[in-house]
């Protein structure tokens, strides 16, 4: 689908092109995101001495390039296929599938709805572009919660089944805060105050798990799809574990692990 965006792109932005027409000195693409014309320079194709151009590109393929300039009134896009490294395309490659996934998201809702995807993508895009750069970010906020698509301007109705169907669709990542925190105690009940030490730590809520990795150290693991949560939870798990060594004369520490 990825309907294309309004507008011209920005100086220095990523964007995704279909080689259209490779010359002698130049080739000719389309951006995808935008439907509009481009070129970029046998300069700007590879460093160094270039001896065949179509070594490089050929017609239909897809390639990242770099905005260099943008002429609006002559219409002229120059880009650069030379100054995006590897990292930079696959985070836009990634974005561009991310985009499109999102896509076929509000293509669903619109099924369900008996509507025009077309329309319901056109209802949906200027309110979440007036805030974010895509559908996939916004609607990524809304699995977790962070975002409330109906206070952005979409319909109530709409936006309650995009909500439904990114929740069910998108499932934010994973994050895991990890430390280790290491008890000792020489009472003759030494054993019990550790045991119990731990046992504060496991009364938090929260997915948290704690293995014995040797020398009176714990390595504790606090998942969660929220950093901030996860932190919390480790917050308080460590302080109440700490809490209840001091007030039983036992030695504890915790090292985070980054």
């Amino acid at each position: 689908m990825l309907l294309k965006k309004e507008g011209y792109p920005e100086p220095e932005e990523l964007v995704l092109c279909t080689v259209t027409n490779v010359q002698f000195h130049s080739v000719f693409c389309k951006l995808d995101e935008y439907d509009k014309p481009g070129m970029i320079h046998i300069s700007e194709i590879a460093p160094g001495r270039i001896k065949n151009i179509r070594e490089f590109v050929q017609e239909g393929k897809k390639v990242v390039c770099k905005i260099l300039q943008i002429n609006k009134e002559r219409g002229h896009i120059d880009l650069s296929l030379r100054r995006v490294n590897e990292g930079q395309k696959r985070t836009k490659l990634n974005e561009i599938k991310q985009e499109q996934f999102a896509e076929k998201i509000v293509e669903g809702v619109a099924k369900f709805k008996k509507m025009d995807p077309k329309l319901v993508y056109m209802k949906v895009r200027q309110p979440i572009f007036a805030k974010y750069p895509g559908l996939y970010p916004a609607f990524e906020a809304a699995s977790r919660g962070e975002e409330d698509l109906a206070t952005l301007g979409i319909d109530a109705a709409l936006a309650k089944d995009l909500t439904d169907a990114v929740k069910s669709k998108i499932k934010p990542p994973e994050i895991e805060v990890i430390g280790d925190i290491t008890i000792t105690s020489t009472a003759p009940n030494g054993i019990d105050i550790i045991r119990n030490a731990l046992h504060e730590t496991t009364q938090v809520k929260g997915d948290l798990s704690i293995r014995y990795t040797g020398a009176g150290t714990f390595h504790v693991v606090v998942k969660s799809d929220d950093f901030k949560k996860a932190e919390k939870v480790m917050k308080e798990a460590v302080d109440r574990t700490l809490a209840y060594a001091e007030k039983n004369k036992a030695t504890a520490e915790f090292k985070r692990q980054e």
